[in-house]
């Protein structure tokens, strides 16, 4: 008999369709939409039911601002190849909406020449804002903690500095990040190169260790319980409430292995925090690039960082003082 290994197996359950928790506001409960139905497919992934929905007017809102600004960047593309589809799919990859010349300033150009840029931000950042506010009233709704928002908050800081803040703050929307795959790699490596290798950015050294702390930790735990659900583990509320075989196995393994183990409630802190820091940092370091700090080269240099170019940064070694 093959061993059980659920990393490549998973049991699928399918019960009766469950329209979710009853609220208090019958109104809440009357408006989710679709009946409940069921998918082997996402299963795999997930749950597999699909189903209610709730939207609302937040909803409806954020998904008509979604539905224009995906549409202006779709038309744009398309206008770019001549409304050509074969050639829209080739050169998908290529195509790109850019934010206005620098000579406009923090005005609306005219919408061939950024103009179509400026109003699909404002309709995908009224997009991301409901939506934000949704995710809130909707966990105010069921009871819940808001920590999902507000974890969708530290990525909106991020969305927000590069398309927003930082470009009032440097008075040019064309600093502004453009609507393209390509496009958004190259102003990524540019940006780095104009204000002296971005590498150097002590917020972004904090926003990567975040990043790869984040990966390392979801690893970790996703493998732990993987490795403990024979016993139950996937159902960690219940191993909370009842200590069974699996929490104990997963407790007593990183004592063996690192000496210490963060509990079922606490590995989730420390995930939400690091996830959230990587944006949190690098928006900060993204809005002091340029505003305040002009070369970052320059500032590592300055602050012992790294070693001195006297070429760029005259300074006396310290064995010649």
């Amino acid at each position: 008999m093959a061993e059980y290994q659920n990393l490549f197996t998973q049991v699928q359950v399918q019960a009766p369709a469950y329209p979710g928790v009853p609220l208090d506001r019958d109104r809440d409960t009357r408006e989710r939409v679709t009946t409940p139905w069921h998918s082997s497919l996402m299963g795999w992934i997930g749950n597999a039911q699909i189903g209610p929905i709730y939207l609302g007017f937040l909803g409806v809102g954020s998904a008509i601002c979604f539905a224009i600004a995906f549409s202006i960047i779709g038309m744009n593309y398309l206008a770019q190849v001549d409304y050509n589809v074969i050639e829209f799919v080739r050169q998908m990859f290529w195509l790109s909406l850019n934010p206005p010349d620098a000579k406009y300033g923090l005005g609306f150009p005219p919408l061939a020449e950024g103009g179509w840029f400026l109003m699909t931000g404002f309709f995908l950042t009224a997009s991301v804002l409901l939506w934000w506010f949704r995710m809130y009233r909707r966990a105010l709704a069921m009871g819940m903690g808001t920590h999902v928002a507000w974890g969708f908050a530290a990525a909106i800081w991020l969305f927000l500095v590069l398309g927003l803040l930082r470009p009032i703050l440097m008075g040019n929307w064309s600093e502004a990040v453009p609507y393209g795959i390509f496009s958004h790699l190259e102003w990524t490596q540019t940006f780095s190169i104009r204000y002296g290798n971005l590498f150097w950015n002590p917020f972004h050294m904090l926003s990567i260790a975040f990043l790869y702390g984040a990966a390392l930790l979801a690893a970790m735990h996703g493998a732990t319980i993987l490795a403990v659900s024979r016993f139950g583990g996937d159902r960690e509320i219940e191993q909370i409430v009842d200590r069974g075989t699996a929490s104990e196995r997963a407790a007593l393994f990183w004592r063996w292995t690192m000496g210490f183990n963060a509990t079922m409630e606490s590995v989730h802190r420390w995930l939400w925090w690091f996830a959230a820091l990587v944006c949190i940092t690098g928006g900060i370091g993204i809005l002091l690039t340029g505003t305040v700090v002009d070369s970052w080269y320059v500032w590592a240099v300055k602050h012992s960082v790294i070693p001195s170019d006297p070429s760029v940064w005259p300074v006396t070694p310290y064995y010649a003082q």
